[in-house]
């Protein structure tokens, strides 16, 4: 299986995006406004599998390039899992030397596997969030 990695949003399709991510638990409700802003605001990476027009997979990453970075919206398109993917996805992102020396952090409910296959560690007790509309 051949495929090749893309880096910038003028290189990946705002329709593909919003595709895979309403496959998602965490992103389904997100408007194409919301995404759109989110990509335009974020470096962005995709997947693209040989002979195959559309992204196969997708992520980006929100950092000031100085102190840390943060890894988000990572998804594979639901028919093209478990062939390798969102490993090849993720071992390009964590290996940028814009990334390197850097703290990396993320979120997930179900991947920890994955991700601490590149050096990633499970914490608890130490994330908080505010939801949006809080005060």
């Amino acid at each position: 299986m051949n495929y090749r990695i893309i880096e910038g949003t003028d290189q990946i399709s705002l329709d593909d995006v919003v595709r895979l991510l309403k496959t998602t638990y965490w992103a389904d409700k997100r408007s194409r406004e919301q995404i759109l802003k989110s990509m335009e605001n974020s470096s962005c990476y995709g997947i693209v599998l040989e002979g195959r027009e559309h992204l196969a997979g997708f992520a980006r990453v929100i950092s000031d390039y100085a102190t840390s970075w943060y890894l988000c919206d990572v998804v594979i398109d639901p028919e093209c899992r478990h062939r390798g993917l969102g490993k090849a996805l993720v071992s390009h992102i964590a290996s940028l030397p814009e990334f390197a020396g850097i703290r990396g952090f993320l979120f997930t409910r179900d991947a920890h596997g994955l991700y601490e296959k590149y050096g990633f560690e499970k914490v608890e007790g130490r994330v908080m969030v505010r939801a949006p509309g809080k005060a």
